[in-house]
């Protein structure tokens, strides 16, 4: 068994630290969050300050947002790679430009420090069961020490090349579609119940139809029961779409689904629900055809 860091203790990374606690890894979180430590704890983990963790770790996942926070907790004032063992491994989960994967392997393996560009797929209920998707590029060594967490954590684990960058680049396609879908999920949702059909029933037909995608089947019932806990939140999809439009023009591609995707979460966003479960962009679709979505405080 291997001795896993963790961190991020989130929607996404505590179902992956709880994946990893039941294969028998020995694992250590940490989070900014003083509560998300104290569930993880009660989990059965250990918890402790970053470079405390770090010197025993065989194993870094680092599930946090952006480039930027995985700069800080790699290389900032407290960073984990000075800290961290020859050849030791890193899997870094979160979204970003493939540039910013290339930069942190050749930093780390300056250090002797393997990198494994690994986002994930599947949401908080597949982390939770061990059953992400997980994209990933490296080196064989990445993967070879990498394999006792990607077994626990992942259903399927896409071997995308042997270097970094590969694996961040198949993500932000898999984002463009999925923003795509959830705005066209709230999209049909709101225009189904405004017709006067039951959002259950419309759930069951459509799951069943050719107009069906993952993301329908996953977010219309959060919408149906009008559950907008952020399971994936808002603001997720303004950052990682932004990425996409800032790729798509450094290409010269046009990409107006995206566009279109974008717009809707940034005015979510603008109207302060960028916190909130991403299904909440249905809510900008019931204000502009006076609708009346399904709302959970009136059922508690």
């Amino acid at each position: 068994m291997s001795r896993v860091f963790l961190v991020g203790l989130g929607a996404m990374g505590f179902g992956m630290g709880q994946s990893l606690l039941r294969a028998g890894h020995e694992v250590c979180g940490h989070d900014i969050d003083a509560d998300a430590m104290a569930r993880f704890a009660a989990e059965g983990g250990r918890t402790a300050a970053l470079s405390d963790a770090a010197s025993e770790a065989d194993i870094a996942v680092l599930v946090v947002v952006n480039a930027a926070q995985t700069e800080a907790i790699l290389f900032g004032d407290n960073g984990i790679a000075n800290s961290l063992k020859q050849r030791a491994v890193v899997m870094s989960c979160a979204t970003f430009a493939p540039e910013h994967a290339v930069d942190f392997e050749a930093r780390l393996a300056e250090r002797g420090i393997r990198y494994l560009d690994a986002p994930i797929s599947g949401g908080s209920a597949r982390a939770a069961e061990g059953k992400l998707s997980i994209m990933a590029a490296g080196s064989a060594d990445a993967f070879d020490r990498a394999r006792p967490a990607l077994d626990a954590m992942a259903e399927t684990v896409f071997e995308l090349g042997d270097k970094a960058g590969p694996g961040s680049a198949m993500k932000i396609v898999n984002q463009l579609l999925a923003g795509i879908h959830v705005v066209s999920t709230a999209e049909a949702m709101a225009f189904g119940i405004g017709q006067g059909i039951d959002p259950h029933r419309m759930i069951e037909v459509i799951s069943r139809s050719a107009g069906s995608s993952w993301m329908f089947q996953n977010r219309a019932p959060y919408i149906a029961d009008g559950d907008y806990r952020p399971h994936s939140a808002v603001d997720i999809f303004v950052k990682d779409l932004g990425i996409v439009r800032d790729m798509a023009e450094a290409a010269g591609l046009s990409v107006m689904l995206a566009d279109a995707a974008f717009g809707r979460f940034a005015q979510a966003k603008e109207q302060g629900l960028g916190r909130i479960g991403d299904v909440a962009v249905a809510k900008l679709y019931a204000q502009e055809g006076g609708i009346a979505l399904p709302d959970k405080t009136t059922k508690d």
